[in-house]
């Protein structure tokens, strides 16, 4: 049987580039490491809640920010092989220096008998998207390229009219 887990990926466009917003995992395990492990801010459903709901109650958890708007449906993608990740993008610029999380226990080191709380997410960063599909984790980097898909842009095309392309980005 799938787990299902469910997130928002923010984007903005900057100079006219469009960039995406990824969260690092905390813990003393992802400590040093960067390319990769990057993730979109996610998590699993509790109870009946409806996906969008919990994608908007994961990425507050994870990132302390209420998001709201029009949320773009980026459909599902295998993240292993019993691991289905939702994701919905919204455009909505951050500043992510206050970005907070919630926290979990974890024994460190490991048998040590010594528990201390983490962080589940460390950091967040702005990407543009070449950068963004280094840092994600593989199985996410489908998402960027579906959005990028949705809104018409193109690496290649930075210098688009933006009357062609989608909307610009507003600071909130």
């Amino acid at each position: 049987m799938s787990v299902h887990s469910n997130g928002i990926l923010l984007f903005r466009f900057r100079n006219e580039k469009l960039e995406v917003m990824l969260v690092h995992p905390g813990g003393p395990f992802w400590a040093k490491k960067d390319y990769g492990v990057w993730s979109i801010p996610k998590g699993l459903p509790e109870g009946h809640e409806i996906p969008l709901d919990t994608a908007k109650r994961e990425f507050k958890e994870e990132t302390g920010f209420e998001v709201d708007g029009e949320f773009i449906d980026l459909g599902e993608l295998n993240q292993s092989r019993k691991k289905i990740v939702h994701t919905w993008a919204l455009e909505k610029d951050l500043d992510i220096t206050n970005v907070v999380s919630n926290t979990f226990p974890l024994e460190w080191p490991k048998n040590s008998g010594k528990v201390h709380e983490y962080p589940e997410v460390d950091r967040a960063g702005w990407f543009d998207i070449e950068l963004a599909k280094k840092k994600i984790r593989k199985e996410q980097i489908g998402f960027i390229d579906k959005l990028m898909g949705i809104i018409n842009y193109s690496q290649k095309e930075e210098h688009l009219d933006k009357e062609k392309r989608y909307r610009q980005t507003t600071l909130f």
